[in-house]
């Protein structure tokens, strides 16, 4: 007999059986596109690879690709199967080489991966792209091992086409409770005070401790075995585009980036070759309708981890943002 689902688990896990009306948003496309207005704001079934030589070049602000890790897994019941370091590179080499025309000139692409994979990624980004930095998040989730350090890290590089991109500093600036303010006169200096505590808004770094892997009791957590956080999305979103912006995603999952897009007054495309992971981002994306809330993200600000449960907790409402130092 099935295991009863908690009344607590949010997880989304509506199958194909159940979930037409989802299914019916989905598209596809087969043939060359002259402009991308058609297809804006939707999901795209098919396979990155087949579909991304269909659309208009340089027709994208900014693209978030997350694709296979070069490990074994299995998404949706379809086997991704590790590969030589070769089979994997010259995968990449193809995905990049189908994703990075359609980038505008002033654009943005961020790749996440693991380690390993990484070590693929960035060298090839390098021969095509102007890297301009490397990320890395704390995941927490992970399997210890026997013979090696558990991995609790995952990396995203930072690439862009020209030295003309975009980043907006003061949208992904993190608001830290300060322990030991100090005072200058008297008056706080470079903190904000208020009834919750004292604040401090500071430059980010590329080491993100403050994002939570998706769980059961979060609204967006799905069955996805590898799913990334709306949080992680809306940094690069807003970081690196602007309001009315077009943001793609080759690989897209369950719908996270285009999910965090919607959310953020971003426009959107994705696609997805699993049609049981383009249910479950339609069915997001329905839900972004009514709830724009991304955990970690309030007021415009992006809060350090219990950072801002704490300030919930206190009532209080710092809205104000204090000069960054640091």
């Amino acid at each position: 007999m099935p295991r009863e689902k908690s009344p607590r688990n949010k997880t989304i896990a509506t199958p194909i059986s159940e979930g037409a009306e989802y299914l019916e948003r989905v598209i596809t496309i087969a043939e060359p596109l002259s402009d991308i207005l058609s297809v804006t704001d939707k999901t795209v079934l098919g396979d990155a690879l087949e579909v991304c030589p269909l659309l208009p070049r340089e027709c994208f602000d900014l693209i978030i690709a997350d694709p296979p890790y070069n490990l074994s897994k299995v998404y949706a019941g379809a086997r991704f199967g590790k590969m030589s370091r070769e089979s994997y590179e010259a995968y990449t080499a193809a995905w990049l080489d189908a994703v990075i025309p359609l980038l505008r000139p002033s654009g943005t692409l961020y790749v996440c991966c693991d380690w390993d994979s990484g070590l693929t990624i960035g060298r090839l980004l390098e021969e095509r792209l102007t890297v301009r930095n490397r990320i890395t998040w704390q995941r927490e989730k992970g399997r210890g091992a026997q013979a090696n350090w558990k991995n609790g890290l995952e990396d995203i590089w930072f690439a862009t086409k020209s030295d003309s991109y975009t980043f907006n500093l003061d949208s992904v600036k993190i608001r830290r409770r300060v322990l030991a303010p100090y005072r200058e006169d008297g008056k706080p200096k470079d903190w904000v005070e208020a009834e919750g505590g004292c604040y401090r808004d500071t430059c980010p770094s590329n080491f993100w401790d403050d994002v939570t892997v998706p769980f059961w009791s979060m609204p967006e957590n799905t069955a996805h075995p590898t799913q990334k956080p709306e949080k992680l999305m809306a940094k690069l979103i807003l970081a690196s585009s602007n309001p009315g912006d077009t943001v793609f995603d080759p690989f897209l999952g369950s719908g996270t980036t285009s999910v965090a897009a919607k959310k953020l007054g971003r426009h959107y495309l994705g696609i997805e070759k699993e049609p049981q992971y383009c249910l479950w981002a339609e069915q997001r994306l329905q839900k972004a309708d009514s709830d724009k809330s991304i955990q970690g993200y309030a007021d415009s600000v992006f809060w350090d981890r219990n950072s801002f449960s704490m300030q919930q907790k206190s009532g209080a409402k710092p809205n104000v943002s204090a000069p960054d130092k640091e």
